[in-house]
């Protein structure tokens, strides 16, 4: 009974969270996916350096994660919502 209210209230409190944050959480895992070092111009290289124009989001091809609110569109955060 109590695990049932809680897994509710996850559940309530996912609807209840602003484009804006679910963008957030688009962003940081698609970050978390990426398997190397840069996957973002603000990210820091293993060197401590700034990323910048090396980072994936950067270079054409391969890897494309999403760094910023503009790269996730509507439609990925209605998926989003829908599978969480």
């Amino acid at each position: 009974m109590i695990a049932a209210a809680l897994l509710a209230g996850s559940a309530d409190s996912k609807a209840r969270l602003s484009d804006a944050q679910v963008r957030q959480r688009i962003i940081k895992a698609s970050i978390s996916n990426y398997p190397g070092n840069c996957p973002c111009p603000y990210n820091t290289a293993s060197n401590g350096s700034r990323c910048g124009r090396r980072s994936a989001w950067d270079r054409a091809g391969g890897y494309a994660p999403m760094c910023y609110a503009s790269d996730v569109t509507k439609t990925d955060v209605r998926i989003w919502r829908t599978s969480h």
